[in-house]
C-alpha cells in the first residue's frame, strides 16, 4: 500500500508542485530549508488548503481528487481524513488535565466516527509514550518534551491512519528535543501507522527516517530510503555548496574504542556528517563537513548499502 500525493497549490513566492508516491509505513521526513513549501504540503494532506488541486490517497482510499485523472472530484474535509495531527506547539487545552486532554481527542474521533472505540486505546497510547504519571497534571505543569508528548498522544487515540508531525521538536530546547526523540523512534518500531514527519533538523533525519523527501522552492528535489538519496551528489539543497570531492581516512571513536577505518567517504549535510565505508560507494561531496559538530551524539542508526547515519562523538582526520 502506498500513499500517492499528486498536489499543486500556488504561494507568493513560488508554487507547491509534488507527485510523489511513498510507503504507506514507517516515517518519511519531510527536509528543507525553512519556507520551501514543507508544511504547506502537509496542511494540503489535511485538507486545510482550500486552493490545492490534485490527488491525495492513502491505498484504497481516496480523499482528495479534482478529476485531474477523469475522476469524478473528491474533496474530504478534514474532519472525515483519518489522519492525527501534531504542530509545532502542543496547543494542550489549559482547563483540563493530561486525562482530560486524551479523553477529548477520544471521544471526539467517536463521535466523527460514529462507532464507539476501545478505551483499550486509550490505555495503550499511554503506555507507548509513558505518560502514566502525567494523567492529573495541567498543560502549565509540564515540561515542553511532555507537552508534546501528550500532544502525539492526543493524536493517536483518535486511531489515525496516518500521522503529520509538522516540525515537533523545534520549539523545544537541545535538552527537551533529546528527552521526545526516542519516544519518536518507539513509535516507529512499535506501531503500524505511517508517519510524514516535517523538519529541517538533520539530526531527526538521521534518529528517525525510513524514507527521506527532500524538498526545495516547492519541488521534490530526491525521494527514496534515506541511504539512497542521501548517495545523490547532484542535490544543492543536501551537499553543501562548494562541491568539491575527497577522501578522507579517520579514527571513528574515542579512547578505547577508537577503531581505525578504512577508507571512508563524507558528505556534508547541513554541517551534518554522513561517512560510509570506502568500500561501499564512492566519497560524497565534502561541503560543510569540516565545521560539523563532533563533540554531538554518537552514530544512532545503521543503514543498508554500509552506510552509517548520524553524527560523530569524535573524529580525528589524518
Amino acid at each position: 500500500m502506498n500513499i500517492h500525493l499528486q498536489l499543486d497549490i500556488a504561494r507568493a513566492d513560488f508554487d507547491v508542485s509534488v507527485d510523489v508516491q511513498l510507503p504507506a509505513h514507517g516515517i518519511t521526513v519531510i527536509f528543507g530549508p525553512s519556507g520551501c513549501g514543507k508544511t504547506t504540503l502537509l496542511r494540503c494532506v489535511a485538507g486545510l488548503e482550500p486552493s490545492a488541486r490534485g490527488v491525495v490517497q492513502l491505498g484504497h482510499e481516496v480523499w482528495q481528487d479534482d478529476g485531474l485523472h477523469g475522476g469524478k472530484g473528491v474533496r474530504l474535509p478534514t474532519h472525515q481524513r483519518a489522519l492525527g495531527y501534531v504542530f509545532q506547539e502542543a496547543s494542550l487545552f489549559d482547563h483540563l488535565d493530561v486525562a482530560g486532554n486524551l479523553a477529548y481527542g477520544h471521544q471526539r474521533a467517536e463521535k466523527q466516527s460514529r462507532n464507539a472505540m476501545s478505551q483499550a486505546v486509550v490505555q495503550q497510547t499511554i503506555e507507548l509514550l509513558g505518560i502514566g504519571h502525567l494523567l492529573k497534571r495541567r498543560s502549565h505543569e509540564l515540561s515542553g518534551g511532555e507537552r508534546q508528548r501528550v500532544a502525539i498522544a492526543r493524536a493517536l487515540v483518535t486511531q489515525p491512519r496516518l500521522l503529520l508531525l509538522d516540525e515537533p521538536l523545534a520549539a523545544l530546547d537541545h535538552a527537551r528535543r533529546q528527552e521526545v526523540l526516542p519516544w519518536l523512534e518507539k513509535l516507529r518500531d512499535d506501531l503500524n501507522i505511517p508517519m510524514l514527519y516535517v523538519t529541517h533538523a538533520v539530526d531527526e533525519v538521521a534518529r528517525l527516517a525510513d524514507t527521506l523527501v527532500v524538498m526545495n522552492e516547492g519541488r521534490v528535489q530526491a525521494n527514496g530510503p534515506v541511504a539512497e538519496v542521501l548517495t545523490q551528489a547532484n542535490l544543492p539543497v543536501v551537499v553543501g555548496e562548494d562541491g568539491g570531492q575527497r577522501r578522507l581516512g579517520c579514527d571513528v571513536g574515542s579512547g578505547a574504542q577508537a577503531q581505525r577505518g578504512n577508507q571512508f567517504g563524507l558528505r556534508g549535510f547541513h554541517g551534518f556528517l554522513v561517512l560510509f565505508d570506502g568500500d561501499a560507494g564512492e566519497a560524497g561531496e565534502a561541503g560543510e563537513a569540516a565545521s560539523a559538530d563532533r563533540r554531538s551524539r554518537a552514530f544512532t542508526r545503521a543503514s543498508s548499502s554500509g552506510w552509517l547515519i548520524g553524527l560523530l562523538s569524535a573524529a580525528n582526520f589524518f
